[in-house]
């Protein structure tokens, strides 16, 4: 009977610590998820502040057209300059 209770006793250990295994996997696989699934939350206010941080930053419409005029103004008020003061 000694040979069955420790044949027995062997298999209980061994469905005991595969349950414990795979408990500490379950549990690992499920912080692994939560953190995941916060990142991808952030991750996703994330984007939204770049698409508004990039139409805040879009070139303005007609910018080389209001940049030229001011190269022309300044053009002029050098010319003007010129002949008022002579130089």
């Amino acid at each position: 009977m000694p040979g069955v209770l420790g044949s027995s006793t062997g298999w209980t250990v061994g469905i005991v610590l595969g349950v414990v295994v795979i408990l500490v996997a379950t549990a690992i696989v499920i912080t692994v998820v939560a953190v995941a699934m916060r990142i991808a939350k952030q991750a996703s206010g994330a984007v939204k502040g770049v698409d508004v941080v990039r139409a805040q930053t879009d070139e303005l419409g007609g910018i080389a057209r209001i940049n030229d005029s001011g190269v022309r103004i300044l053009h002029s008020a050098r010319a003007l300059r010129k002949v008022a003061v002579g130089k």
